[in-house]
């Protein structure tokens, strides 16, 4: 079996993490895997980008079985159309809704997900709707990252059946280092309390209210530290309000890091953060879990599926500062809890393992 993936990016964040995945271990299925990013024609004028990655995915396909489009819309539109020339087999990922993430960064939506559902709105982002709702009902078949978004995506769907949600996976044979360890590496005060924090910089992950929390942190008089590590369209402002509030030395905004790097700050970490308004599916919340890192994230998507509240870490409100700083006190103040939540997080994480999920994804492919 000769497989497509076609990915928006393949460089950062959790679409680019899942396609090195699938390329790392679908060859030991004898599947064949190429890869198509359509960061290619990213520089190319908007309108001719499309139509050049559309003779593209074109020229690719004609040599494969089946293509693997990792959203709905920016390559899963010029996928369908290609599949349907050929005569091919296709399967998206559906990590979230294209519209409302599109819709947020570009036209001023302010509602969340859910709620964006059951709200109409202008020409633009309608149109941005019915162009995902008719790539889904053309493919064959649906991977979602969990339960919460497989239930999203069968309301607009003609044929349920053919939605299948499957967990990412992390490495849970990877070795681990203690905390004490990993600052030694690093160079890392052990008198330090390093929140930690990773992914896009975008305006629904909340990075800017765990900034505003920092400065009533710091009057306590411990050492805390905030460690964001991530890149994005948020990346300026953020650094303004780091300047603003007067915290140059206090928090480090890291950027862009490969994961061996991003892995070895995670475990030096006393607690790792995730404020997010919206998740797909959080590979930072599993592996913190994996590596025995306390996590507060927030309770909304499927981060439910991953965590049992006050048992594997604690969930709280979107946004919600008070909540936060309860949830990091309890964390750093009562050592009974912190100590069960990081050994009940442990034992989850080994049911993401990537072995699970590249051997549920071999089946979909293999049952097309």
């Amino acid at each position: 079996m000769k497989l497509l993936i076609v990915t928006d990016n393949y460089n950062i964040g959790g679409p680019a993490t899942y396609t090195r995945l699938l390329a790392d271990h679908l060859p030991q299925e004898n599947i064949e895997v190429e890869i198509l990013s359509f960061e290619l024609v990213k520089k190319l004028p908007k309108i001719i980008r499309h139509f050049v990655f559309f003779l593209k995915v074109f020229g690719k396909l004609r040599k494969n079985d089946i293509i693997f489009a990792q959203d709905p819309v920016s390559v899963g539109l010029p996928s369908v159309m290609a599949t349907k020339i050929l005569a091919k087999k296709m399967i998206v990922r559906f990590v979230g809704d294209y519209a409302w993430e599109q819709s947020v960064q570009r036209f001023g939506v302010k509602e969340n997900i859910d709620d964006f559902q059951n709200k109409k709105y202008g020409f633009k982002v309608e149109f941005l709707r019915k162009i995902q709702i008719f790539v889904l009902n053309k493919v064959d078949t649906i991977i979602t990252p969990s339960v919460y978004f497989a239930e999203l995506v069968k309301r607009w769907l003609k044929n349920p059946d053919k939605v299948h949600p499957i967990y990412n996976g992390i490495d849970t044979s990877a070795p681990k280092l203690n905390r004490s360890e990993a600052r030694q590496k690093l160079g890392i005060s052990s008198e330090d309390v390093i929140l930690f924090s990773a992914g896009r910089l975008v305006p629904w992950k909340g990075f800017d209210l765990l900034l505003d929390i920092m400065p009533g942190l710091l009057k306590e008089g411990d050492k805390y530290k905030l460690a964001i590590i991530g890149d994005g369209p948020d990346k300026h402002k953020l650094t303004k309000q780091v300047k603003d509030l007067k915290l140059q030395s206090i928090v480090d905004l890291k950027g862009q890091m490969n994961r061996s790097d991003l892995l070895l700050y995670l475990q030096a970490a006393d607690v790792f953060i995730l404020n997010t308004g919206f998740e797909s599916f959080s590979f930072h919340v599993v592996e913190a879990m994996y590596y025995n890192v306390p996590v507060i994230t927030t309770n909304v998507c499927n981060l439910s599926e991953i965590i049992i509240n006050n048992e594997e870490g604690i969930l709280v409100d979107y946004n919600n500062k008070d909540q936060i700083v309860q949830a990091l006190n309890k964390i750093l103040k009562n050592k009974e809890f912190r100590e069960k939540i990081i050994t009940q997080a442990s034992k989850k994480a080994e049911n993401f393992s990537i072995k699970k999920t590249m051997d549920r994804v071999t089946e979909v492919l293999q049952n097309l």
